[in-house]
């Protein structure tokens, strides 16, 4: 490996890893999601800086092209990835459907609220509030 690929490849993992921490920093990006991404990057930095261990655990799997252990790690990085914001997004639909559900009884109530008639000045009001006796 040429020294140029070897600095750009440690450099690449570093900045990645740098832009995680800056997104999560912002509040951009929560921490709950940046696991994944974080792991990746980390990953991505220990074979930059030490490229043997990848021909070495390619070899320890049984992987003839380390290069396939590398796209076969970032698809199950980016699968975990998915399937964590799968699962959140049905926790967030549910909330939504809970919030669209009160939303819409407070309306018809304000709605029912609306269409009783006001009580005039000075008369004393109904106590039953609308209860049948």
């Amino acid at each position: 490996m040429s020294p140029a690929t070897y600095a750009f490849g440690i450099v690449a993992a570093v900045l990645a890893l740098i832009a995680i921490i800056e997104l999560m920093r912002r509040g951009t990006l929560r921490e709950r999601h940046a696991v994944w991404w974080f792991v990746g990057g980390l990953l991505s930095l220990i074979i930059a800086v030490f490229p043997q261990t990848l021909t070495w655990t390619a070899n320890a799997l049984g992987i003839a092209v380390p290069t396939n252990l590398v796209f076969f790690v970032a698809i199950g990085l980016l699968f975990l990835v998915s399937l964590q914001y799968g699962a959140e997004l049905t926790r967030v639909e549910a909330k939504l459907r809970a919030l669209a559900e009160r939303a819409a009884f407070h309306e018809h109530r304000l709605e029912e609220l609306e269409k009783r008639p006001e009580p005039r000045h000075g008369q004393p009001q109904d106590s039953t509030d609308g209860v049948d006796e």
